[in-house]
C-alpha cells in the first residue's frame, strides 16, 4: 500500500517528504505526494513556473533517481489541506500518512485551526508526524 505525504515548500514539508521517501524506499512502496492549496486557483501561484512547481519537479527528479515510485496530486480545489490529504489517503488505500509539524502558540492554534490535528483525528490510516528541522 502506498505512503501519502503532505508537501508544501517549507522546512516542515521538506522534513515530512524526506521521512516519507525513506519509508517508501525501505518498504518498496509507492510514494504519493499531496500538494494542496486551500484558496482555489485564483488565490495561489500555480503552473509550471511557480516556486512550488519548480521545487516539486526537482523533488520528483531526485526521487526517481533513487528508484522511488512517485505520484503527485497537486490539488487546487479550495479545500483545507487536511481534507485533501484524508481524501487522497482513502482513495489510494494508504498504509499511512506523513505530515510535518511546527510549533505554534496557543493563540495561533485557536485562530488558524490545526490541519495536523484534523489529519491525526480523521485519517483513515495511521499518521506519522515529523518535526521540521530547526
Amino acid at each position: 500500500m502506498p505512503i501519502v505525504v503532505g508537501f508544501v515548500p517549507t522546512k516542515e514539508g521538506r522534513a515530512a517528504l524526506a521521512r516519507a521517501a525513506e519509508e517508501s524506499a525501505l518498504r518498496s512502496t509507492k510514494l504519493v505526494i499531496v500538494n494542496s492549496h486551500r484558496g482555489g486557483r485564483d488565490a495561489v501561484d500555480v503552473g509550471p513556473e511557480s516556486a512550488t512547481e519548480k521545487e516539486l519537479a526537482s523533488v520528483l527528479d531526485d526521487l526517481k533517481g533513487r528508484g522511488i515510485d512517485t505520484e503527485v496530486h497537486a490539488l487546487v480545489r479550495g479545500n483545507e489541506p487536511a481534507e485533501d490529504l484524508i481524501a487522497v489517503a482513502a482513495e489510494v488505500d494508504a498504509d499511512f500518512i506523513v505530515i510535518g509539524l511546527r510549533r505554534r502558540t496557543p493563540v495561533g492554534k485557536l485562530i488558524l485551526g490545526s490541519n495536523a490535528q484534523r489529519v491525526l483525528l480523521d485519517s483513515p490510516c495511521p499518521v506519522l508526524a515529523v518535526k521540521g528541522e530547526a
